[in-house]
């Protein structure tokens, strides 16, 4: 069995090689959020065979508005499709897939995507709040981590993180979008991460394209479909699509480069 990894190790070695600005270190706080971030790290790095990694990190939204709106299943099976997209892909074998509720919940912490846990009726019921500074905190910290514990064993690695999200930030405790915006400018600068945004639509009360942007998502990785079934399925789709596009090494633009 091997030794948990060390974060404040793995953000220290991020920060020494320039990844990390100070604002980013103060927000990963590792005394704060540490066990958050070390419940979605899953396998071990030495466990994984592949010359290089794509770490797939998906965060559903489980406020209670998803189910009031009439989303959950339709959330559902677009995760869902995301792991059919990714586990019939020819790079399957070098994707690792990761899911944690947008109020904590681990669904699976990182693993291969063939073991992957589908979202059903028992497992993602929507009844909380939108803590969505703080999560996308523990979530980014998360890719981070498991991405330096890659880089510094010597496995190239590349990400794509998809937020979904069906209202603005309402519950978060410490983080504000400028902690966000931190941690993204400075994942973005590696040129090694995408992180992509999907706001689902809430009667119009949210303008989530400026929600993201506050977060530093940048405009073509922002999805807003409206709150019929079919659009929010082909919202997934597009994201599922840009995922396996990427564990391609394709170079991806945006969502509107497919």
């Amino acid at each position: 069995m091997s030794q948990t990894p060390n974060l404040n190790q793995l953000f220290q070695s991020a920060q020494s090689q320039g990844l990390l600005s100070n604002n980013s270190m103060q927000a990963l706080n590792v005394f704060d959020i540490g066990a958050q971030i070390q419940a979605g790290l899953g396998i071990d790095v030495d466990d994984v065979m592949a010359s290089e990694v794509v770490l797939v990190t998906i965060m559903p939204d489980d406020s209670s508005s998803i189910e009031y709106g009439g989303n959950t299943a339709v959330v559902r099976a677009g995760h869902n499709t995301i792991l059919d997209a990714l586990v019939n892909c020819n790079q399957k074998d070098s994707i690792l897939v990761h899911n944690r509720y947008l109020n904590g919940f681990v669904l699976y912490p990182y693993c291969p995507v063939s073991q992957a846990v589908r979202m059903d009726g028992k497992n993602y019921n929507p009844r909380q709040g939108t803590p969505l500074y703080d999560q996308t905190v523990v979530l980014l910290g998360t890719v981070l981590a498991k991405a330096q514990e890659f880089e510094d064993n010597g496995v190239p690695v590349r990400t794509v993180t998809l937020i979904i999200t069906d209202g603005a930030d309402m519950h978060s405790q410490k983080a504000t979008a400028k902690t966000v915006r931190a941690i993204v400018n400075d994942m973005l600068q590696a040129e090694n991460h995408i992180i992509a945004a999907m706001g689902i639509d809430d009667g119009g009360q949210t303008d989530f394209r400026q929600v993201f942007q506050e977060m530093g998502i940048r405009d073509e990785w922002i999805l807003t479909p409206g709150n019929s079934q079919k659009e929010i399925r082909q919202a997934f789709q597009v994201f599922s699509q840009s995922a396996v596009q990427i564990s391609q090494s394709a170079s991806l633009g945006g969502f509107g480069t497919i």
